[in-house]
C-alpha cells in the first residue's frame, strides 16, 4: 500500500465515498494520470435524482402537474438527462480528487472515455491527464537587495522640455520673397483635383494651410510642393491608395493643380507668461514648475522598470523549481510568434510559414512562466487584489485608443472575460512587485538623466 503526504491511500486502492474509483496510473514529475470509473449505479442514481428535482414541474396527459410516477418519466425523459449526468458526474469526480490532492492543474486537463462499446447499464471508464502546477518554494523577501535610481529634474532638463513645447505652439511667418519652400514650411494653396480630366467632389480648396511634411495629404502630394515659389502654379500628380475610403477614388491616378499664395517658415514661440497661458498656467514660473514635476513623474516611472528588473532578475536567480512542460511549450510558441511578426511587420495575419521556437526563446520562456507563477503564488499569500477602480482605470486608458467608440469599447471588455484578464494581469503584477519592494531593502542612488537613459536603453539590450 502507498499513502500520500495527506495520509490516505494513493494507487488502486484510492475510491471516494461514493465508490467511484480513481486509481493513478501515472505520477512521473509533474505529470498525472487517472483512471476513473463511474458505476452504472451511481450513475443511475444522478438521472433519478434529476427527475426527482424535476417531477414537481411536470406535467403529463392523465396526471396532475407533479404527479407523474417516476417509472414513466424515467421512460419518457431518462435516455435525455443521461448524458447530462454523465457530464456532470465526471465534472464532481474531478473536482473532489482535486480537492482531495490540492493538485492545480497547469492547463484543462485531458479527459476521454475508454470504453467506447459503452451501453446503458456499464460502468463508465475516464481517463483524466494534466500536468500539475510545481508547488513553490519560500522565497526570503527581506534577502532582495534593490537599489532606486532617483533623478531630479534640474533647469537643463526643464529648458529642453521648455524648448520642446514651444516647438509645438510654433506659428509660421512669410518666408523671404522668392525663397523656395522646405520640409516643414507651410504653404498656402488653392488647388482643384481631377480624376480622367474631371473635377471631383472634395478635391478642391482655397487658401488651404499645408505643413510640407506632415503626412495629412495622401502619398507624394506634400514632397512635390517642396522647392515651389510664391505665384508658382503646379500640378501634383499622385495615385489614391487602393484602400482609399472612397470607392470613386481608390487606386486612381489624379492631377491637383495647385497655386501656391505664401510660402512660410515655422518659428517657435517665445517662451515667456502668455506661452505659459496657452498650456494653462498662470505664469512662465508656474509652467516650469508643472514640467520639473511632469518630468520627475516620467523618471520615476522609468527607474522603476529599471528596479523592476533587477527584481525579477534577483527572484529567478533565487527559484529553482520544475515547471510544466505544456505551459513553457505554449509560451515558447507564443514568443517566437510574437518576435517573427515584430521582424515581418508586412504580415499582418497568421497566413506563414510554421515558426518553431528556437532554444533562447524556451529559455525565456522558461523564466517567464516560473516568474509568473512565483508572482501569482506570492501576491495570493500577501492577498493582493485588483480593484474595480483599478480595472475601470485600466479600461477607459485602453478606451481612450479609440476616439468616439470609448463606450463600445468598455461594453466589449465588460462582457469579454480574456480581455478582461489581459488588462487584470500587468495591475497585478505591479502591485505584487510593490509589495516585494516593501518587504526588500531598497537604497536610492541619485544619478543624472543620461545614466538613466542608460539604465533603460540596456532593458532592451538584455
Amino acid at each position: 500500500m502507498d499513502f500520500d503526504r495527506r495520509g490516505r491511500l494513493r494507487g488502486p486502492y484510492a475510491m471516494d465515498k461514493d465508490d467511484m474509483q480513481v486509481t493513478e496510473t501515472l505520477n512521473e514529475g509533474l505529470k498525472r494520470s487517472y483512471a476513473i470509473t463511474v458505476t452504472a449505479d451511481e450513475l443511475d442514481a444522478k438521472v433519478n435524482e434529476k427527475l426527482k428535482e424535476a417531477q414537481p414541474d411536470i406535467e403529463m396527459k392523465g396526471f396532475r402537474k407533479g404527479k407523474v410516477p417516476m417509472p414513466l418519466l424515467k421512460k419518457q425523459f431518462g435516455q435525455r438527462l443521461l448524458g447530462e449526468a454523465m457530464q456532470e458526474t465526471i465534472d464532481g469526480a474531478m473536482a473532489q480528487h482535486f480537492e482531495d490532492t490540492g493538485d492545480r492543474p497547469a492547463l484543462q486537463p485531458e479527459v476521454k472515455m475508454t470504453n467506447d462499446d459503452w451501453k446503458e447499464g456499464d460502468d463508465i471508464q475516464v481517463d483524466m491527464s494534466y500536468e500539475k502546477l510545481p508547488e513553490m518554494p519560500e522565497v526570503d523577501l527581506s534577502s532582495v537587495t534593490l537599489e532606486k535610481l532617483v533623478v531630479k529634474a534640474g533647469d537643463t532638463e526643464v529648458d529642453e522640455a521648455l524648448k520642446n513645447l514651444a516647438e509645438t505652439a510654433q506659428e509660421f511667418k512669410d518666408r523671404k520673397k522668392g525663397s523656395k519652400s522646405k520640409e516643414g514650411d507651410q504653404v498656402v494653396i488653392d488647388f482643384l483635383g481631377k480624376v480622367d480630366g474631371e473635377p471631383f467632389d472634395g478635391g478642391a480648396a482655397e487658401d488651404y494651410p499645408l505643413v510640407l511634411g506632415s503626412g495629412s495629404f495622401i502619398p507624394g502630394f506634400e514632397d512635390q510642393l517642396v522647392g515651389v515659389k510664391v505665384d508658382d502654379e503646379k500640378n501634383v500628380e499622385v495615385k489614391f491608395p487602393e484602400e482609399y475610403g472612397a470607392e470613386n477614388l481608390a487606386g486612381k491616378d489624379a492631377v491637383f493643380e495647385c497655386t501656391v499664395k505664401a510660402v512660410k517658415e515655422p518659428v517657435a514661440a517665445e517662451i515667456n507668461d502668455e506661452l505659459a497661458t496657452k498650456f494653462g498656467a498662470e505664469d512662465l514660473a508656474a509652467l516650469k514648475a508643472q514640467i520639473a514635476e511632469r518630468l520627475e513623474v516620467e523618471y520615476a516611472g522609468a527607474a522603476r522598470q529599471v528596479m523592476k528588473r533587477a527584481l525579477l532578475d534577483q527572484l529567478d536567480e533565487k527559484v529553482s523549481v520544475d515547471l510544466p512542460p505544456s505551459l513553457v511549450e505554449a509560451e515558447a510558441n507564443q514568443i517566437a510568434h510574437q518576435l517573427w511578426h515584430e521582424e515581418n511587420p508586412e504580415v499582418q495575419g497568421h497566413d506563414h510559414p510554421e515558426i518553431t521556437p528556437t532554444e533562447e526563446h524556451t529559455k525565456l520562456a522558461e523564466r517567464r512562466v516560473k516568474l509568473g507563477l512565483l508572482l501569482a503564488e506570492l501576491g495570493q499569500k500577501a492577498e493582493v487584489t485588483v480593484t474595480d477602480a483599478e480595472m475601470t482605470q485600466a479600461i477607459m486608458n485602453q478606451a481612450r485608443q479609440y476616439p468616439g467608440q470609448e463606450r463600445a469599447f468598455f461594453d466589449f471588455v465588460r462582457q469579454n472575460q480574456q480581455m478582461q484578464q489581459q488588462l487584470r494581469a500587468p495591475i497585478f503584477e505591479d502591485k505584487v512587485v510593490d509589495h516585494i519592494a516593501e518587504q526588500a531593502t531598497v537604497t536610492e542612488k541619485e544619478v543624472s538623466k543620461d545614466d538613466l537613459e542608460k539604465a533603460v536603453e540596456a532593458l532592451d539590450d538584455e
